[in-house]
């Protein structure tokens, strides 16, 4: 698993560094619309019954405000409409950052 060694924000984007020269940009709506949060995936019970994920997927004009690391594994961004549940783990990050 690689780490994050440095996160920018670069004008509408974040820029992410890794740990093995890696680096990866995301435009803030994309970070949005990819959030792992059960909000915006859904998740499901042990029945197998779906519950949520089946909002809107274009977030025009969300902008990053912040971010944390949590623990040694996932970054929590902080977006401008409030949402902030999504933990990204590091691989999770990293494939998205492969993803055109």
């Amino acid at each position: 698993m690689h780490a994050p060694v440095n996160i920018q924000l670069i004008g509408a984007e974040v820029a992410v560094a890794w740990d093995d020269g890696v680096e990866s940009f995301f435009t803030f709506e994309k970070l949005r619309a990819a959030s792992p949060s059960a909000e915006t995936q859904g998740e499901r019970d042990i029945l197998g019954n779906q519950y949520g994920g089946g909002g809107t997927r274009k977030f025009p004009g969300v902008q990053v405000l912040g971010w944390a690391q949590i623990g040694n594994y996932a970054i929590r961004f902080d977006f401008s409409d409030g949402h902030r549940t999504g933990l990204y783990s590091y691989d999770y990050l990293r494939k998205l950052g492969e993803q055109p």
